[in-house]
Order: structure tokens, then C-alpha cells, then sequence
């Protein structure tokens, strides 16, 4: 008798133990680190790989129209400061100055002429741009560092991208930096398009294409590494923190924006026809070329000449970089999240 109560207690003992015991931990969602883990294949930098095309060209869109219109007013000073022959009612120390210029003198919107424009063309470039970059950026990384990050493969990622960001965001460009100019003839985008199309024929969107993409290729090639690099060193475990994302795009935005900039001033030049600037050099007709533009800034301001507008650029840059960064990345946890949510049992 003692025996068998003993058991049965023990047996009563041990059933309310195991009662007590608290439930197993659910395994962690998957694409979430956990405290200890390191990231594998499936961690958060990468949406979900059964994460639709929409869902990359979603992040990218928003992230793209929130980087180009926050900051449109430094954009349109930068153009205005890269002018090689400027009108001088139209010539500025500093973004400051020529802000509270513009708005005093030609009014309060001034600075905001071209946006519609942008946005229609920054969202479908933008989409385009991301869904390419997140997609070649894990196949090439597979192929040149097996289950790790590659700066090479970011940096080849990144201008593949381009092609594919600048063919849509080309004729946009010009446009808007035809509208953004002092004394622009242009009072909406539809008379710009128009005019343009009229007088010099639809080549004229593109006739900037070539410089774009080569000051957009090394552009973006320098932003995606010193992106990539500087959340290696402030977030090697590339969970989502807004902080280090926003501190790593604009270090990315200003270092590529500053290396670039003799590019851009070519390319502002293609872009806007300056008939003052091209007339002192006795250019009649339109210019176009990258290697033309390269010699007729020169002559114009010498090697002083491809780094006019660079404090402007650079101010422009570093936070629209960071707002692009800091949205697209936080598209990516937020999808992330919902996708790991989905797949967690009730």
C-alpha cells in the first residue's frame, strides 16, 4: 500500500510539475533575429524570398517620391548653382540665400516649379530601381560570396539598377531642371513637354541619357558600397534600426554626391541648353554629348567650373539618401513582419 501511494503521489507530483512548467518558446518568425543569432540567408536586409515584385516596387516607389520631393527646393537651388553663364539676378553665395532670394523675389512656390513632374517620374523609376537592386544584389552575392554580403556585387547591383532607374527618370529630369532655371519660359510641365517636343524633337529627353547614366552608374556603385560598408560597421547584425539607416545613407549620399559632381554639371548643362553660356563659346544649336559638355564647361570655368553647385548637391543629397534609405528599409521590416506573421501558426 505505502508503495503504490508512494508511486501515486510521485506520479501526482510529477503530473503537476510538468503542468507548471511553462510552454515551449514559439521558434522566432522567420526573416526576425533573435538576441545570439547571427543573420543567415533568411534574415531581415532581404524581404521574404516569396515576397511578390509588387512588394520591392512598393517600398521603392514611396521611398523614391519621399526622397525626391522633401528635398525639391535644394534641388532646384543646386540647378539654378550649376548655371555656367548665370543671369545676375540669379546668383547665390549659399542654399540659404538663394531660397530666401527666390521665394522674396519671383515668390512663395517658386522653388517647388517641376514637382509634379518628379513624382511621376521618381515613382516608377524608383520601383523599378529597388526591385532590380534587391534581386540582383542576392544573386550576385550567392555567386561571388556564398551566404554573405559582397561589396562588389552591391556595387554591380547597384549600377544595373540604373539603367533601368534613369531610361524612365531621364525625360523627367529635363523637364523639371528646364522649369527650375531663372526666367524659365515654362509655366507647366504639359507647355515644357510641348515646347520641347515642338522645337528640338522627343530626342531631346534623352540627349542627356549618356551622361546620365555614366554619372549615375559610379554614383550609385559609391552609394550602395558606403552604404553596405557603413552598416557593416554600425549594424553588423542588420536588424532594423532607423538610426544607423538614416546615418548610412546620408554618409553614402554625401560621399557619391560630392565624387560626382563634375558629372552632374554636364549633365545640368545637356539638360537646360544654357543660351547665354553656349552662345560665349560661339556654340549655335544644341549641344549634346558628354565629351562636348566636358570641354565646353571647361571653357567656360575652367576645372573650378565642374564643382560649381557641389555644396548644394551635397546638402540636397545627404537627407533625401537618408529619407530614401530609411523608408525603403522600414518597408522592409514592416512586409517583413507581415509575411512572418502569415506564416505563424495561430
Amino acid at each position: 500500500m505505502e508503495l503504490s501511494c508512494g508511486v501515486g503521489g510521485r506520479t501526482s507530483q510529477t503530473a503537476a510539475a510538468a503542468t507548471a512548467l511553462p510552454p515551449p518558446a514559439p521558434p522566432p518568425a522567420p526573416g526576425l533575429l533573435m538576441d545570439g543569432e547571427s543573420p543567415g540567408e533568411e534574415d531581415y536586409e532581404s524581404l521574404p524570398t516569396g515576397a511578390s515584385l509588387y512588394t520591392h516596387m512598393t517600398a521603392g516607389a514611396v521611398a523614391g517620391i519621399l526622397e525626391h520631393t522633401v528635398m525639391y527646393p535644394v534641388d532646384s537651388v543646386k540647378t539654378r548653382m550649376q548655371s555656367l553663364q548665370p543671369d545676375p539676378k540669379a546668383q547665390y553665395n549659399s542654399v540659404f540665400e538663394a531660397l530666401k532670394k527666390i521665394i522674396h523675389t519671383e515668390g512663395f512656390w517658386r522653388p517647388l516649379r517641376g514637382i509634379n513632374v518628379t513624382m511621376l517620374g521618381a515613382g516608377p523609376a524608383h520601383a523599378l530601381y529597388f526591385a532590380c537592386y534587391e534581386r540582383m544584389k542576392r544573386t550576385l552575392s550567392d555567386i561571388i560570396h556564398d551566404g554573405g554580403n559582397s561589396h562588389l556585387a552591391n556595387g554591380i547591383a547597384g549600377s544595373m539598377a540604373t539603367f533601368l532607374h534613369d531610361a524612365v527618370m531621364n525625360p523627367a529630369e529635363v523637364v523639371k531642371q528646364r522649369m527650375q532655371m531663372y526666367h524659365s519660359p515654362y509655366k507647366t510641365v504639359l507647355q515644357c513637354i510641348r515646347t520641347v517636343r515642338r522645337t528640338e524633337g522627343l530626342g531631346a529627353f534623352y540627349r542627356s541619357y549618356t551622361t546620365q547614366l555614366t554619372m549615375n552608374i559610379p554614383f550609385q556603385a559609391i552609394h550602395f558600397i558606403t552604404y553596405e560598408f557603413m552598416q557593416e560597421q554600425i549594424n553588423p547584425r542588420r536588424q532594423y534600426n532607423p538610426q544607423t539607416h538614416i546615418v548610412s545613407g546620408a554618409v553614402a549620399g554625401a560621399v557619391a554626391a560630392a565624387a560626382t559632381t563634375p558629372l552632374d554639371v554636364c549633365k545640368t548643362l545637356l539638360n537646360t541648353q544654357e543660351n547665354m553660356a553656349l552662345s560665349s563659346v560661339n556654340i549655335t544649336g544644341h549641344l549634346s554629348g558628354m565629351a562636348n559638355a566636358f570641354r565646353t564647361v571647361y571653357q567656360l570655368g575652367g576645372v573650378a567650373g565642374y564643382f560649381k553647385g557641389v555644396q548644394a548637391r551635397v546638402i540636397y543629397q545627404m537627407p533625401s539618401t537618408a529619407i530614401a534609405w530609411s523608408v525603403y528599409e522600414f518597408f522592409k521590416y514592416f512586409l517583413t513582419k507581415r509575411e512572418a506573421n502569415k506564416k505563424t501558426p495561430c
